[in-house]
């Protein structure tokens, strides 16, 4: 399979103040769920995203991409022996996909996600 950006997140402290933020620059319609919004580009073939307010810890403020894959654990032993930190470890979402976030050899705080 291909590794392709599928997903995007923006993390945040306020979540209203976020999401007013680019609901008024960009137009983006967002639903809120709990301390997450999901973000409509309003363009169907768009990279899907959403906003999320993680809570009093860090990170707060960052940008994480997500990069599909079908082989999590193989990715992420990939990573560590390539360099890179397990950041969080595998989660599984309401929807049965899983992700994980990893940090690169330069320190970029990115994720993994499992296809639908």
């Amino acid at each position: 399979m291909k590794r392709t950006v599928v997903h995007f997140e923006i993390g945040c402290s306020d979540i209203d103040k976020t999401s007013a933020f680019y609901k008024a620059v960009f137009d983006w319609n967002l639903t809120r769920h709990g301390n997450s919004a999901i973000i409509n580009t309003g363009k169907e073939d768009a990279l899907s995203g959403h906003i999320n307010k993680l809570g009093p810890s860090d990170p707060q403020n960052y940008v994480t991409v997500y990069i599909e894959t079908d082989s999590l654990l193989s990715d992420l032993k990939a990573i560590e022996s390539n360099g890179g930190e397990i950041f969080v470890n595998p989660i599984k979402l309401p929807d049965g996909r899983e992700f994980a976030w990893f940090r690169d050899v330069a320190g970029n705080l990115m994720g993994l996600i499992t296809p639908k």
